[in-house]
């Protein structure tokens, strides 16, 4: 693949982005690769200089590497004698560029984002697992667990962002066209649009399942207003759009998702019973819940609007994903199934067995109650997940083990504080992702926020001796929920990704010591 010069100057020309160029007649005008780590450059490369954290020495190394062309906000003299493309937003540049050094394989791609403060995983899982039915096993995943581009060993891998950088984001997404996948299910934060790592997207199928404050701080989004209107931009970037109608702020999502798209190619859903005085919008599905407990959910689905009637999806569905807060991604992953054209019988059979790492995992144990391995990393989904287990275990004390990532997420924990006060009896604070953070000054801040008179705390830093503990106290009776870090096996501590068992790894290994 390559790209020419004149080709990246018509597009930011297109994109109003170009402030200015410098072309050098000595220098040959087609780039054979593209980056934007200098470490990667390969002969003849276009390089971006990007990021809060880029250096001039970077822009020296990519040119020592092999790099001809930059690109960059401003001029930098560590670039004379290559071509210069100054544009006024590095970050869009390089996904326009992107996507067309890489043949645009978004047109070869039925495309589907979900955002959502809660569910995107789970639910992306769940709509993968249906349209492997439709397309037999060619659909693509990127996800905040793994990607998948391919039907290769080698194609499914650990991701480190939940929405890969556009220049990764276009690169996978030719990978996954080249090895013949159809379609691509993708959760897309809000820092994707934050940053520009999905600019110029357009979705086929737009899913927003709900918002709660999250992600606001230093190095993320200011205040609550940023975070939705960053989440709303998947709305306005996406042919059809599918919206929980129990969301909160659900009149400023509506309103998104309707200055691009046509309100016949909006869709509805909500739970059964589920009233909205406000709502001016008929709800087009409804969800119900049958039965439920440590095995699988059952679920009905029905049609309630004259073009829901269209979908063939109605019917009764079977999760081997416990927790009736599943049955909410479940039913948005349905109706992008049904949108997809799948009717009832292969969208049942293909959600029936999805099961995703670090997921509402569990281990049984004769006299040390149940574990739960779940990535519950925010409030509401701390609450959603403690209070099921209130009601399926009919209010058994539970105890926590959870930390919070240093570096981000920083109003996530007061939401922890909260919702451990709210539903926890005991929780074993400790360390999960502090990156140049002090773990001890992160669960403290936890604590300080924390009614003791409710819920008891200890903190302990080794989180495999703070699960050790968990368990052992825990009786028959009790509920043991290891939260946050899901099925991730490393730290992430001072820029090192260092190996780490796995919260379900160890508590076997202790159950197995305990009960020998």
């Amino acid at each position: 693949m390559s790209i020419s010069l004149n080709t990246c100057i018509l597009i930011l020309k297109e994109h109003h982005l170009l402030k200015s160029s410098a072309v050098q007649d000595t220098v040959q005008t087609r780039m054979e690769a593209v980056s934007y780590d200098s470490r990667d450059v390969q002969n003849n490369s276009l390089f971006f200089c990007k990021g809060a954290g880029f250096r001039p020495t970077y822009l020296t190394m990519a040119k020592e590497n092999g790099a001809i062309a930059y690109v960059a906000e401003q001029p930098y003299p560590e670039g004379t004698g290559m071509h210069a493309l100054i544009v006024r937003n590095v970050s869009k540049a390089m996904a326009l560029l992107s996507a067309a050094f890489y043949r645009f394989p978004q047109d070869d791609l039925f495309l589907v984002g979900f955002t959502g403060t809660k569910g995107k995983t789970t639910s992306a899982y769940f709509l993968k697992g249906m349209l492997d039915q439709l397309n037999g096993g060619r659909t693509a995943l990127l996800s905040s667990v793994n990607n998948i581009l391919g039907p290769a060993p080698e194609d499914t891998f650990k991701s480190s962002l939940t929405t890969p950088e556009s220049l990764d984001l276009f690169r996978d997404m030719r990978r996954a066209v080249d090895n013949g996948m159809t379609h691509m299910v993708m959760e897309v934060s809000s820092q994707a649009y934050k940053k520009s790592r999905v600019f110029g997207l357009t979705y086929d199928l737009g899913f927003f399942l709900n918002i709660s404050p999250d992600h606001i701080g230093v190095n993320e989004h200011p205040n609550f207003e940023d975070y939705l209107h960053c989440k709303l931009q998947l709305l306005v970037n996406s042919r059809k759009c599918i919206i929980n109608a129990e969301t909160d702020r659900f009149a400023d999502v509506y309103a998104a998702a309707t200055t691009t798209t046509n309100p016949d190619s909006i869709y509805l859903f909500a739970r059964d019973g589920f009233e909205n005085p406000d709502l001016k919008k008929p709800i087009d599905f409804r969800y119900k819940s049958v039965e439920t407990d440590l095995a699988e959910t059952k679920f009905t689905l029905t049609t309630a609007s004259s073009k829901a009637h269209k979908l063939p999806i109605s019917g009764e569905y079977t999760l081997q994903m416990i927790g009736d807060f599943n049955e909410t991604n479940a039913t948005g992953a349905i109706i992008g199934a049904g949108l997809a054209g799948m009717s009832y019988e292969d969208c049942a059979k293909g959600i029936r067995h999805v099961t995703i790492p670090g997921r509402m995992e569990t281990v049984t144990t004769q006299k040390h109650g149940l574990i739960v391995v779940d990535y519950a990393h925010n409030k509401a989904s701390m609450l959603a997940l403690m209070r099921f287990m209130r009601r399926e275990f009919t209010n058994p004390r539970l105890i926590v083990v959870v930390g919070a990532p240093g570096d981000k997420g920083i109003s996530r924990r007061p939401g922890f504080s909260e919702s451990l006060t709210a539903e926890a009896d005991k929780a074993y604070l400790t360390t999960d992702d502090p990156g140049f953070e002090n773990a001890q000054d992160i669960c403290e801040e936890i604590d300080a926020g924390i009614d003791h008179s409710k819920c008891e705390t200890v903190i302990e830093l080794d989180r495999e001796k703070a699960i050790k503990e968990a368990i052992s106290e825990a009786g028959p009776d009790d509920v043991v929920l290891l939260c946050g870090k899901g099925a991730d096996a490393f730290q992430k501590i001072r820029g090192v990704d260092t190996p780490y068992a796995g919260d379900m790894v160890i508590a076997r290994q202790v159950v197995q010591e305990l009960e020998k």
